[in-house]
């Protein structure tokens, strides 16, 4: 598996980043797909096989039981130090007043949190879930430099907010001489590329590394049009990629893998990789196939002819997900 640097930090990873937000405790709410330890635990094996050891997942991923499932697999298949370990902040876990957010308190509370379900002294990449309006921009940077400073986190990331939300705060920090982010973990597939208008630019500009979760539009480009699966119908972030204008899209997807004799996903994926921005997509596995169709994709070289037949029925889309 290659490794890449994370933007322009020092920080390498691999090339695919295993998701981990349908790996938790089935009982929590949180989706109806989750997979429960036992089951989760052949794709962390598999990752670690195939040389996947970026990790990403999140406080509110079944309820904080998803970082309890990596934390110990880690353990079981892996080392601490062989892990590039991801979490997040922002989205509810309790009702109290640092249960949701990027205040001060919410950050350093859930740091604390965090680690203890992780099992670990410290994360590799401590990222906010999204933009919190309701906090100034000058105390979420100042804490998650603080967070760095006191060894819980090695870089810091953002997800998912608009282009002029992610430069004030890149340079709030760099005004106040505190840690700057080093990644963004956006929405971007071939179903919904609005990042390209904005995000894209600003990241390579920035020296910041692109790490889209969804890249797979939810599955939604892994199969023909018309094929239908349980968690299309129920997953509501799925949702966002069944619009029927969408349809030649997935058709051009299918036209090329027919053509390669190759699963839809690789080309999809293969899509994704080769915008320069790109560091590292998220792949979240519930099949065997997934973590490996991921990893050939890496060796898929689409030629301009392929490209242009993918982007060439793309219409315009409200960005979702912020």
């Amino acid at each position: 598996m290659e490794q890449v640097r994370l933007g322009n930090s020092g920080l390498k990873v691999s090339r695919i980043a295993l998701g981990c937000m349908s790996f938790g405790d089935t009982t929590s709410g949180f989706n109806e797909w989750s997979l429960n330890e036992e089951e989760s635990a052949p794709f962390f094996q598999q990752a670690v096989e195939l040389g996947i050891n970026f990790w990403d997942t999140a406080n509110v991923y079944c309820l904080g039981s998803s970082e309890e499932y990596t934390g110990r697999a880690i353990k079981k298949y892996s080392t601490r130090e062989e892990i590039v370990l991801a979490t997040k902040v922002h989205f509810p876990v309790h009702s109290g007043p640092g249960g949701r957010g990027t205040s001060r308190k919410a950050v350093m509370e859930n740091i604390d949190a965090s680690l203890k379900r992780l099992g670990t002294d410290y994360v590799d990449l401590y990222q906010i879930h999204r933009f919190d309006p309701e906090t100034p921009v000058e105390e979420t940077m100042e804490a998650l430099h603080d967070v760095v400073k006191a060894g819980k986190a090695r870089y810091i990331g953002a997800s998912s907010m608009w282009a002029w939300q992610f430069s004030k705060m890149q340079y709030t920090a760099e005004l106040n001489g505190w840690t700057k982010f080093v990644s963004m973990q956006n929405q971007y597939n071939l179903l919904m590329r609005e990042e390209e208008r904005e995000m894209m630019g600003l990241l390579l500009d920035q020296g910041v590394g692109s790490i889209p979760y969804s890249p797979l539009a939810k599955g939604r480009v892994c199969r023909p049009w018309g094929e239908r699966t349980e968690r299309m119908d129920n997953d509501p972030v799925g949702k966002r990629f069944d619009i029927d204008e969408d349809a030649p899209i997935v058709d051009a997807v299918q036209k090329v893998a027919d053509a390669r004799g190759v699963p839809m996903a690789q080309i999809a994926l293969a899509w994704v990789l080769r915008h320069p921005a790109v560091s590292s997509p998220i792949v979240g596995a519930t099949k065997p196939h997934h973590l490996s169709d991921a990893a050939a994709a890496l060796e898929l070289e689409l030629t301009d002819e392929e490209v242009a037949a993918l982007e060439e029925h793309y219409r315009p889309h409200l960005p979702s997900g912020f």
